[in-house]
């Protein structure tokens, strides 16, 4: 039995929809008080309303660019000042345009690696020392499976803010270790989302088949993986990965699922 994190802190970044929408889902229903950050305030304003009926803790929002220092200042003063603390921060926000490496540009790389990798790790500063007060803080981040693992064509800008948010999360597990504070990373295969959604129904099924369990993931499937780490029983567990994909990294080639 797992100890309870009834009444506890936890900031959701891009918690509006997709996987951070599932991840707030679920510490919500725990009975934690869960403020979810995102850009577009009346998707967030829904999510709230959504996320309030399903849950049994406070369900709040705050419109925050991660890409931007000041933004996640204030992300971490509104749950201080809304929940009186911070216990568990899952750094989820981020974003993943298509494009081939040949076309991209500047901007393009700016873009993703400033919300990827710049947030990921200014949202961690800015929540430290109330992470640390709580005297079990935790940090979640979402990374993926594509960059540290895989690839897949015109996202070599995703996956190279990928990888970096598992580089950033090895040394800052060190220097966090004496302020009692957790960092981790779980790495989702193919979800179900929005996003994904978008890539059209031939994508979806192709991917199914590359699957063992043959199904996409469901955002409450990372959800699950992020409360686990975000528990006192993964107090001793830092500087970690955790592959959520069904088994999509495992065979060697499509022939291994052959009559599977």
């Amino acid at each position: 039995m797992f100890t309870t994190l009834e009444g506890r802190s936890v900031i959701v970044t891009g918690g509006s929809k997709g996987i951070g929408k599932g991840i707030a889902r679920v510490f919500a229903r725990e009975g934690a008080n869960v403020l979810i950050a995102a850009r577009d305030e009346t998707v967030l304003q829904q999510a709230v309303a959504d996320l309030s009926s399903e849950g049994r803790g406070r369900v709040e929002s705050v419109v925050a660019d991660v890409a931007k220092v000041a933004d996640c200042h204030r992300l971490a003063e509104t749950a201080v000042d809304r929940f009186g603390g911070i216990d568990v921060l899952c750094a989820n926000a981020g974003v993943f345009p298509d494009k081939p490496f040949v076309d991209l540009t500047e901007e393009d790389v700016d873009a993703v690696l400033g919300c990827n990798v710049k947030g990921t790790m200014f949202s961690v500063q800015a929540c430290l020392p109330a992470l640390e007060a709580s005297g079990h803080g935790r940090v979640v981040v979402t990374s993926s499976i594509t960059g540290p693992v895989t690839g897949y064509p015109g996202w070599s800008h995703y996956g190279a803010s990928k990888a970096a948010q598992l580089g950033f999360l090895r040394t800052a597990a060190i220097e966090l270790a004496p302020k009692k504070v957790t960092i981790n990373a779980v790495m989702p295969g193919n979800i179900a989302t929005e996003g994904l959604d978008e890539m059209g129904e031939d994508y979806i099924r192709a991917t199914e088949a590359c699957i063992p369990q043959h199904r996409l993931g469901s955002v409450e499937d990372i959800g699950h993986a992020a409360l686990f780490l975000a528990s006192d029983e993964a107090g001793f567990i830092t500087g970690q990965t955790l592959v959520v994909d069904g088994g999509q990294v495992l065979p060697e080639s499509p022939a291994a699922l052959e009559g599977i």
